[in-house]
């Protein structure tokens, strides 16, 4: 039968994905012989509905789908479950600004009600976007179990949740110094803080003339609220003053400065003394806890300075900066003015300067002490008490959990020594709404409001990350104990990119563990970012963004995604460069010559072959060498290594080499049949390892094989993974 002589993707792509749609076969409950299956499941890392999906996530759920067709083909029930996240600072915050240019309105002349249904239309009409480009990308997601964080089982989930940590005291509401976003109005949490190199002047200066130790700063604004100057116990130059007191005018401020001695101060920076801040950082804050020191804020929300004289109250930060510097310079108190680098903390959302405030804000308390759930975390009894920080380490320290690359596991480790409580509250509109009613002193939290008068909710949301925790059971039925909950959790494997470790790997572990007694995944499968082809990251200010969907009406949709799992070793960032799509493209036309010239020369009925010829058994023990070898990467997530030795295998093997020894053994009578069963069988071969990698085009060759009975398998999605014998 007369074949085209080109592939064209144009003409496949969207007509099979949704005969594929038909099968049923992504639910794994429709798979043949579901009932047997062992189940293998993936979480799809929520996209956010803040627009359209990027080259990063055409990479991050290539990798995935690879994974789960892989499973699927070696007979598990494989589950990948669907979904997108609120993201709520992002999303509000798009929202607003386009909106804000549209109407001129902002949320202030809006009802809450109002305005979070506005948002939620946004959200929801972005997210229509995104999941029609996932059906683009070829992917097999469980369409049934799409899941959405700020959806009214996620709701349910994220409300239980919340109640059962307050009620075992792990979720507390108090004043602490937090990172807060004066140009979103909101708190933000370490995680979600972008660092900025910039160039700042280190001032050293005394508080007065009379005052007997110099301090370091880059910040004089904040120095009329500091409360004590701290200096290392051993530090022999301020041993005499450790424990004096002083009273000082700075910049027409009374300041009232105790010298105190603790061991985190670094007696080579500066002068090594430090003025503390406790307002306004959140390491001063501790160092005041540990001394009792007296907490004053001079700043406010909109970072405008709330004390001093007429020339600075009610100035901008910068500006008090520039202003106290000069007047610290006109009364003869700066000793020294140098350059230095620093890291400006910013919003990553808004692009706000973080300033840090003392706060009344909900926080989870990960040093505190609860009883341990189940008994399903190696290392820890059921009972047992713990806190979440060693919930979360003993997770993978046990190795109940592998984070690979390995190199990945001692950033973990660190992160979580450092951790501080995790301040969940946010003040703005659009996300779930703290569970918590307020009546006079009485504080009331629940899954439903209480049933008398006179209750008023607290008005702030929580963290997206909060629902973001929740993920892997949450999308499974949690709060219920349901079939799905019991069958596909915990997972087997995330895999999202490295930069998110803390944001969402870290904290699934706390929340699962906390609420469930088990560990919410087996593996976790860290990638890199997608750079361009001179290794800066895709953005907007560099204008070098690539819109994967068009690479996939160019290319094809196998051709983008085989050049991105192609050079992606597990950890380490991928290059892209439209010129690998482009030769994958070229790779579809080779494996769709080596189809024709099969199917064109082949009248095989059966399997029976025997290696006759030098070049037939050089063929098959390649392809046997090749499957074991793709198989062995497939199994040990080596995805890059199985893509590279099935590529060479179809090009060089069977392509350039066997296919022409073929065609000499094919006009000898002797070897005729002998080599149409052998072909026959490379072909169906390929076809296997290289589905899960490639599958709009292996999916169709399989179909035309289909359609003239050369294999009996109605659909390759489903087809066993080939065995060595």
């Amino acid at each position: 039968m007369e074949l085209p002589k080109a592939y064209d993707h144009t003409q496949v792509e969207d007509k099979l994905y949704e005969a594929w749609m038909q099968t049923g076969y992504f639910n794994p409950d429709k798979l043949p012989n579901a009932e047997s299956r062992e189940p293998f499941t993936v979480s799809l890392p929520p996209p956010n509905v803040t627009g359209v999906l990027h080259m990063g996530h055409a990479f991050e759920d290539t990798i995935q789908d690879t994974v789960i067709r892989y499973q699927r083909m070696k007979g598990k029930k494989a589950l990948w479950v669907p979904g997108t996240d609120h993201a709520a600072i992002a999303t509000q915050a798009k929202f607003e600004k386009e909106h804000y240019k549209k109407a001129g309105k902002s949320r202030h002349d809006y009802t809450r009600e109002d305005f979070f249904a506005m948002i939620q239309e946004f959200a929801m009409a972005n997210q229509k976007g995104i999941l029609s480009q996932l059906h683009k990308l070829g992917l097999s997601l469980d369409w049934s179990r799409l899941a959405f964080t700020l959806d009214k089982d996620r709701e349910t989930a994220v409300k239980t949740a919340f109640k059962e940590m307050y009620d075992s005291g792990l979720i507390y509401r108090g004043h602490r110094v937090v990172n807060w976003d004066p140009k979103g109005q909101t708190t933000v949490s370490d995680d979600e803080i972008d660092y900025e190199e910039t160039k700042a002047k280190l001032y050293t200066f005394r508080y007065s003339k009379d005052f007997p130790i110099a301090i370091a700063t880059t910040r004089p604004e904040t120095k009329v609220g500091d409360t004590a100057v701290a200096v290392h116990p051993d530090d022999a130059r301020y041993q005499k003053y450790i424990g004096q007191e002083f009273d000082v005018e700075f910049c027409g401020v009374p300041l009232h400065i105790k010298i105190i001695a603790d061991k985190e101060v670094d007696p080579a920076f500066g002068t090594g003394a430090l003025g503390v801040t406790p307002a306004h950082s959140a390491v001063d804050y501790e160092m005041a806890q540990r001394h009792d020191l007296p907490i004053k804020p001079v700043i406010n929300e909109f970072a405008k300075m709330t004390v001093g004289e007429d020339w600075l109250l009610g100035k901008k930060t910068a500006e008090a900066r520039q202003l106290i510097a000069d007047k610290l310079k006109e009364q003869g108190l700066v000793e020294k003015e140098e350059e230095t680098i620093q890291n400006l903390s910013k919003a990553q959302r808004t692009g706000g300067v973080i300033e840090p405030l003392p706060k009344l804000q909900w926080f989870i308390a990960v040093n505190k002490k609860f009883k341990a759930k189940s008994g399903n975390l190696k290392g820890i009894a059921q009972g047992q008490e713990v806190t979440l920080k060693e919930v979360m380490k003993t997770a993978v320290e046990s190795g109940q959990i592998n984070i690979m690359p390995e190199r990945f596991e001692k950033i973990y480790f660190h992160w979580i020594e450092n951790l501080r409580d995790w301040c969940i509250s946010r003040q703005i509109i659009y996300g779930h709404q703290i569970p918590v009613w307020y009546k006079g002193e009485e504080i009331y939290c629940g899954l439903t409001p209480p049933e008398t008068d006179g209750w008023t909710q607290d008005t702030d949301t929580l963290d997206t990350w909060f629902s973001s925790g929740l993920w892997t059971f949450s999308t499974l039925g949690w709060p219920e104990q349901t079939p799905d909950l019991k069958a596909f959790h915990p997972t087997s494997v995330m895999m999202p990119g490295y930069e998110i470790l803390f944001f969402w790997v870290a904290r699934m572990v706390l929340m699962s563990g906390f609420l469930l007694g088990d560990i919410p995944f087996h593996r976790v499968y860290l990638h890199g970012i997608v750079r361009d082809k001179q290794g800066r990251k895709f953005s907007k200010s560099l204008n070098n963004g690539i819109d994967p969907l068009e690479m996939t009406a160019k290319y094809g949709t196998d051709a983008l995604r085989f050049a991105l799992v192609f050079g992606a070793a597990p950890g380490n960032d991928v290059i892209f460069d439209e010129q690998k799509v482009k030769g994958m493209k070229h790779f579809a036309n080779k494996l769709w010559n080596i189809a024709r010239f099969v199917m064109t020369n082949v009248e095989a009925s059966d399997f029976e072959f025997e290696a006759e010829t030098e070049a037939d058994k050089a063929i098959l023990e390649a392809l046997e060498k090749t499957t074991r070898s793709v198989t062995k990467n497939l199994d040990s997530f080596m995805l890059h290594e199985a893509a590279q030795d099935i590529y060479q295998f179809a090009w060089r093997e069977l392509a350039d080499v066997y296919l022409e020894k073929s065609k000499e053994q094919l006009k000898d009578e002797n070897y005729k049949a002998n080599t149409e069963k052998i072909l026959l069988h490379q072909l169906i071969w390929t076809l296997k390892l290289l589905h899960p990698f490639m599958p709009f085009i292996t999916e169709h060759i399989w179909q035309m094989l289909k359609e003239r009975q050369l294999v009996k398998t109605d659909w390759l999605m489903v087809a066993d993974w080939p065995k060595i014998q």
